[in-house]
């Protein structure tokens, strides 16, 4: 279906950044990120965010990003953020001109996890498909917007209502760099209902 861009509103938006009626375009502010806690110690939230919030418990969201990332840690991909201790990403991460880390962070009540696959450096394009089940949620991500690799299913502890979502990009360290979003599309959850093995009666009950 057809997306409106303009129900979308920044959180943090950047120093510059272009909003058209079917595409977006952002340059990173230096030291921008989002994280929490683990392993790093450190915790990151200023990160420019674009998004918008829905009640609606069942859902796909897409994305197209183009990018030119070019030092450590430039990423840019979709976002679901319900504040600083809630929230997941997904995206393509630079490294060393040899290989970026195409990978997902799902933070829960303050400590992020990093689940990563190593891809090559010359990767500049990737789709990502959010799809929601209630408080559960899957991300899939795709090179030509038409086939869709699993990348990861999570559970958001603070996400049984409205939940807000969109896109971000970020430069963690000294750097800035161009990404743009385009090919919005938001419409019913293409992650089917589970028809494999049932619950077991101990979980019901609990």
């Amino acid at each position: 279906m057809a997306f409106d861009l303009s129900q979308m509103e920044w959180t943090r938006p950047p120093c510059r950044y272009s909003v058209g009626e079917s595409a977006v375009e952002m340059f990173t502010d230096p030291h921008t990120d989002l994280w929490q806690r683990t392993y790093y110690h450190f915790r990151n939230d200023n990160a420019p965010l674009l998004q918008m919030t829905s009640s609606e418990p069942l859902f796909s969201f897409v994305v197209k990003t183009q990018f030119d990332s070019r030092v450590r840690f430039d990423q840019c991909g979709i976002v679901l953020y319900q504040d600083s201790e809630n929230w997941l990403k997904a995206s393509i991460e630079y490294d060393d001109g040899v290989v970026q880390h195409l990978g997902s962070v799902v933070t829960n009540e303050g400590w992020s996890d990093w689940a990563t696959t190593e891809i090559s450096a010359d990767v500049d394009t990737m789709w990502y498909r959010l799809s929601r089940r209630y408080d559960d949620f899957r991300i899939e991500c795709s090179q030509d917007g038409e086939h869709f690799s699993q990348m990861r299913i999570c559970h958001m502890k603070h996400a049984a209502d409205a939940v807000s979502f969109g896109i971000y990009a970020a430069s963690p360290e000294e750097s800035s760099f161009r990404a743009q979003f385009s090919n919005f599309w938001l419409g019913d959850c293409a992650w089917l209902a589970h028809d494999g093995q049932q619950p077991d009666e101990n979980s019901l009950l609990g």
